[in-house]
């Protein structure tokens, strides 16, 4: 973080703010000193306000204010010193109305309010901005997730499942406190590894426990939420009043969005970008968008501003950089004040891993980045095989057995929590229920970046299952560089509203959806696929019943088929940028 300002900042504590209904929601107030007035930053977050960026002394909401900023950070609804019940996403757009509004009468102030944050901090915005409350001018969300279904509690149809406990369990500390259940408390602490850590893991037990339904009733009214988000495994109505990407057409204010390449969220960055700019009713709001992807984690460009990598790598000293300085500028340019930076200095700002550099561009999607297959190609012992820019003629399967009870683990990835990033999946490619097909090595650099498409043909004999592709860069050493990976469950091949079960041993196509990324393999790598069925417990294992999600407590081994062949050509579409001569 950078030096404080030139402002001493004074703190006034749990300001009460009523919202549209009466509720009382808390804020703290830091004011710099001198006669101002000064536009107003704010962010809402459930973590409590007494903890924004971890209790740091200086905290961010003190560096603001000390450049010249008064600064609200402010307990969401039903979360320590605010009043009401908490209800993950609902309320935040019209208490974050409200909460703008208040904040621009604040003494002192210009009128003008920006909102900051991340995470949830972000979310907090995606739902407020379409709002269009009168003095919002501009926003900074970094890593929020803007769909509850299709990329927070689920994703795509499949339960985010050592998050969305983990998250829960710890929500559920405050919950069971504020609501006069204490003697939940030990319950919840039983069920981590570390009570001590904060957002910390389960015990690995834990996250097999069956059926899932069964988590409703035992944490209670300590997530009274959770039987809702469990009893809606579709998307529909449920789900929409949290889907923020429904509602981009109606922003009208400038935003620079904040990504991550391995966060759980980054695709929400990438979207919202796109979608703004692209539908956005407003035309200065699809003018003003901008975004920033660097190559860490969920937390770390925030919280460890010192942090270069994520997972076994270190992508060097250009992954370094000051968030809270770039957001400063940022605040300059649209709320007024001063600063020796310049926010963005093009629309677009990209780290491009492998050669670890950062790189500015005019759009996003790259509209130079051609669309190149690479084809899964087998051999006789239908175990894997090469991938191939030719396309496959007559060739044998592919062939697995996936049994729930012995589930491939979780071994890095674009997810919350430890072990995220990359990590090395030769110990997972060494398991008889992973495929694995592996190119020659590359004669020449190849830049992959955008977004990426798998359409794979699988047959089972399960009337549901789930298929899992990694996409890795191997370098010489033979060490397995995850680079992005996606799931699909057969029930939700084609519609994540209405689910059909698949009738066993035909084949089906499966698109499979993907992470973006923006990477570098360079001349004698090798491009692999990994094709498998479970990747767990990052995601809830499917059971291959067929069964209601949730309710079963059975399982049975499936017998998997992918195909490679002239009418069923299994591929990957890898979006290449053409290198510099």
């Amino acid at each position: 973080m950078n030096e404080l300002g030139a402002h001493a900042v004074a703190v006034e504590r749990d300001v009460t703010m009523r919202a549209r209904d009466g509720v009382a929601l808390a804020s703290d107030v830091y004011r710099p000193d001198g006669d101002g007035p000064y536009p107003v930053l704010l962010r809402r977050t459930p973590y409590g306000k007494s903890l924004n960026d971890l209790a740091a002394d200086p905290n961010e909401a003190q560096f603001f204010a000390s450049h010249g900023y008064i600064v609200v950070v402010q307990d969401t609804r039903g979360r320590f010193a605010s009043e009401g019940v908490f209800y993950p996403f609902i309320h935040e757009a019209e208490d974050g109305y409200d909460a703008v509004e208040w904040a621009a009468t604040l003494p002192g102030s210009t009128g003008d309010v920006g909102m900051f944050g991340q995470s949830y901090g972000a979310l907090c915005q995606y739902s407020t901005a379409p709002l269009r409350p009168p003095h919002l001018r501009t926003a900074v969300p970094v890593s929020g997730p803007t769909s509850y279904y299709l990329n927070s509690a689920y994703h795509q149809g499949v339960l985010n499942l050592a998050w969305t406990l983990t998250y829960l369990v710890s929500l559920a500390f405050e919950t069971a406190e504020r609501t006069g259940q204490p003697e939940l408390v030990p319950m919840l602490q039983e069920l981590l590894i570390d009570p001590a850590v904060r957002f910390g893991a389960l015990k690995p037990e834990e996250y097999r426990r069956l059926p899932l339904t069964s988590w409703a009733d035992r944490l209670g009214g300590a997530a009274p939420f959770l039987a809702d988000i469990l009893g809606h495994a579709t998307d529909g109505p449920y789900w929409w009043s949290s889907d923020f990407r429904r509602h981009v057409y109606n922003v009208a204010i400038p935003m620079l969005h904040v990504g991550s390449w391995y966060d759980e969220f980054q695709e929400d960055s990438l979207l919202m970008y796109e979608d703004i700019s692209a539908k956005a009713t407003d035309p200065a709001a699809r003018d003003g968008q901008a975004l920033l992807m660097g190559p860490w984690a969920h937390l770390l460009p925030y919280f460890v501003p010192t942090s270069t990598g994520t997972g076994d790598i270190d992508f060097g000293p250009e992954a370094l950089i000051d968030l809270h300085a770039i957001e400063l500028a940022w605040f300059a340019s649209h709320l007024g004040g001063t600063t020796d930076a310049v926010p963005c200095a093009s629309p677009v700002r990209i780290f491009v891993t492998g050669e670890n550099r950062w790189r500015d561009e005019q759009e996003w999607p790259l509209a130079r980045a051609v669309p190149t297959s690479w084809y899964l190609r087998g051999d006789d012992s239908g175990a894997g095989g090469a991938l191939s820019q030719d396309a496959p003629g007559d060739e044998p399967p592919g062939r697995y057995r996936y049994d729930p009870d012995d589930p491939v683990p979780t071994r890095g990835g674009h997810f919350l929590g430890a072990g995220c990033g990359v990590a090395d999946q030769r110990p997972i490619e060494e398991r008889d229920d992973v495929l694995v097909f592996t190119s020659e090595p590359l004669a020449a650099d190849l830049e992959v970046t955008g977004h990426v498409g798998v359409e794979l043909f699988a047959a089972s004999s399960a009337p549901d299952t789930d298929f899992v592709v990694t996409i890795a860069d191997v370098r010489p050493d033979g060490y397995s560089h995850n680079l992005v990976e996606g799931v699909v469950r057969a029930r939700y091949r084609e519609s994540l509203m209405y689910p059909t079960l698949i009738e066993p041993g035909r084949a089906y196509r499966y698109d499979i959806a993907m992470p973006a990324l923006s990477h570098v393999l360079f001349a004698g790598h090798r491009l692999r696929v990994d094709v498998t069925s479970s990747c767990f417990p990052r995601w809830d294992r499917n059971l291959n019943t067929g069964r209601p999600f949730g309710t079963d407590a059975d399982t049975v081994a499936a017998d998997q088929t992918i195909f490679h062949d002239r009418d069923r050509p299994s591929r990957v579409v890898l979006p290449v940028v053409p290198r510099a001569i």
